[in-house]
C-alpha cells in the first residue's frame, strides 16, 4: 500500500539495462514547460549522482529525449549537464 502511495506521489524507480541505456519517465503531456525541464534536470542530476562507483571517464555517451511513442531527439550531453535553468521572478 505504501509503495502504490509513493508512485502517486510521483516517485520513479531507473536503472542501467545489459548495454547501459537508462529509460527514465519525467513527465506527462499535461505538465507545464517548467515542470517538464525541472523534472527533466532532477532526473539528470539522479543519474549522476547514482552512477556506479566504478564508471570512469565519460559516462553521458549520448543522451535522446522523445515521447512514449514518438522519434527522439538527440540531445547536446554537455549544454544538458551545464544546463542552468533561469530564476523565475
Amino acid at each position: 500500500m505504501q509503495a502504490i502511495e509513493e508512485f502517486k506521489k510521483g516517485k520513479v524507480e531507473y536503472r542501467a539495462d545489459k548495454t547501459g541505456i537508462v529509460h527514465l519517465p519525467f513527465g506527462k503531456v499535461d505538465f507545464s514547460e517548467e515542470d517538464l525541464i525541472i523534472n527533466f534536470l532532477a532526473a539528470v542530476k539522479s543519474v549522476e549522482a547514482n552512477k556506479p562507483s566504478g564508471a570512469k571517464g565519460v559516462y553521458w555517451k549520448s543522451a535522446h529525449i522523445c515521447s512514449s511513442m514518438g522519434p527522439s531527439i538527440r540531445l547536446n550531453t554537455r549544454d544538458m549537464l551545464d544546463y542552468k535553468p533561469p530564476l523565475s521572478a
